[in-house]
Parts: structure tokens; C-alpha cells; sequence
């Protein structure tokens, strides 16, 4: 079953890896950093050894967003997402794995999620 993995953060702090961004991040110390970012490389490279890794791309930042609407057949292009949020997608992995709690497990260990949030989203299939 795929999943796709939503990596929230906030634009403010906007830049990759978004953790090292935040202002708790940068509290951190060196070690503490580091350890931070070998820990998503090393998730990197164990999901693309498993095969369960479809994709993982990180986002520009919100200011180059932009949001299309039609109505009534007129479009309307606007800059986006959601200026009023504080948390703006930041990220994606899409995984390829055997069962939702691989899919909670791998979400768990992205370092995002310790400082925002990753959603986690069944990918839809016509059976």
C-alpha cells in the first residue's frame, strides 16, 4: 500500500532540511544537528535499500506558491498556499510499504516530526 507522507513546517524558518531551520533546531548543538541529519539520511537510504521509497522531494519555499481557482469559468491566480497558516507543506515522501504501522513508523522518523508535524495519507487505488 502507498502512502504519502506530508512534511509540515513553518515558512518563516523556511529552508532543507526544515529542522535545522526552527528556532528549536537551531538550539540544538552541533552534535545534536548532525545526529538530526544523518538520521533522515540514513532513512533515506534504508527505505531506497527496502524498495519502499517511491519518492521524497522537498518543496520550494510558500512565497513561490501559487494557487489556480476557476469559477464560472474564469481563473484566478493567486499567490498561496494559506499566508494565514503557520504550518505550510514543506515536503513529500511517497512509501511503498506492507502496512499502516510501517507507514506511522516511517512518518515517526522523520526529524520534522519532532519539531512540526507529518501527515500521513493513504494513497487512493481503484481495486
Amino acid at each position: 500500500m502507498k502512502y504519502m507522507l506530508l512534511i509540515h513546517s513553518n515558512p518563516i524558518t523556511w529552508g532543507h532540511p526544515s529542522f535545522l531551520h526552527t528556532e528549536q533546531g537551531r538550539a540544538l548543538s552541533a552534535k545534536a544537528r548532525k545526529a538530526l541529519t544523518a538520521q533522515l539520511e540514513g532513512l533515506l537510504a534504508e527505505l531506497s535499500a527496502s524498495g519502499e521509497l517511491v519518492m521524497a522531494e522537498p518543496l520550494e519555499a510558500p512565497s513561490r506558491t501559487k494557487v489556480v481557482r476557476v469559477r464560472d469559468g474564469v481563473r484566478a491566480t493567486t499567490d498561496g498556499p494559506y499566508s494565514e497558516s503557520k504550518e505550510q507543506l514543506a515536503g513529500v515522501f511517497v512509501v511503498d510499504v506492507a502496512t499502516p504501522e510501517r507507514a506511522e513508523d516511517i512518518a515517526a522518523s522523520i526529524p520534522e516530526a519532532q519539531f512540526f508535524a507529518v501527515e500521513l495519507r493513504p494513497i487512493a487505488v481503484d481495486d
